[in-house]
């Protein structure tokens, strides 16, 4: 593949003596649904989340994202301002109604006027299906609701990348549906998203590839047919077999 819309090389990262990951090569064109799935501990989430730089990753390790390296400085800003996240945990402010949660950061970081970043605000509301949750709190909201609004908030920055990190783990199982209902037509909106996930059927359905990750490296990457269907790695097949016939 040609070097990608995020090309990751020689990735690492180490926490103390413990390796979290070792040695990631990927490559991400712009507008692919990525997938990655694997067991707790493997390094899924340290992975996106050092795209973004969340997570600090060890020297020689290199992570473009957009032609600009992921590195401390004002390079940094322009990378963040490119990329939103979505965590298990909602990380609403509580005090905030939703309408004032998803304006904040256009009007801080791009400087939006407020009438602008309120039209902006309620469209997106309106697009992940809670338009007239718009006057309410956080604290009122199921957590289906409210993960939506951490959706419209990550997309209220117009990124070019959207990382997902477990969305509906936290999720009673009958909220999880109406999350990645959002998620799935976000997949056919164009833009490059990385999910972490353990929503097999949504991996399967929605991603261009599906990456398994196992011990901290990358067991195993392919098309979600290749992946569920015919895995080449008896590592992804035994993970497979025991989630999927949980």
């Amino acid at each position: 593949m040609d070097r990608g819309f995020i090309h990751i090389r020689g990735l690492s990262k180490k926490y103390g003596a413990y390796t979290a990951l070792q040695g990631i090569d990927l490559d991400i064109a712009e507008g692919e649904v990525v997938c990655v799935i694997g067991p707790s501990g493997s390094g899924k989430s340290t992975l996106i989340r050092c795209i973004n730089l969340l997570e600090e990753f060890e020297p020689g390790s290199t992570l473009v994202v957009d032609g600009t390296p992921v590195a401390r400085g004002a390079a940094l800003q322009k990378v963040r301002a490119e990329v939103g996240m979505v965590f298990q945990s909602f990380n609403l402010f509580p005090h905030l109604t939703v309408l004032r949660n998803v304006m904040l950061a256009p009007m801080r970081v791009r400087g939006l006027p407020p009438g602008q970043a309120e039209r902006r605000a309620r469209d997106l509301l309106a697009r992940v299906g809670i338009a007239e949750q718009a006057e309410k709190y956080p604290g009122q909201l199921s957590g289906g609701q409210q993960q939506r609004v951490a959706i419209a908030r990550a997309l209220a920055m117009e990124p070019r990348v959207m990382l997902f990190d477990e969305p509906t783990s936290a999720l009673d199982p009958e909220m999880v549906g109406e999350v990645l209902d959002v998620m799935r037509a976000l997949a056919g909106s164009g833009v490059t998203m990385v999910v972490v996930t353990h929503e097999m059927g949504f991996a399967r359905q929605v991603a261009d590839r599906v990456i398994f990750m196992d011990g901290g490296r990358i067991v195993e990457i392919g098309t979600p047919a290749q992946i569920f269907d015919t895995p080449r790695e008896a590592r992804t097949r035994n993970f497979l077999g025991a989630v999927l016939n949980h």
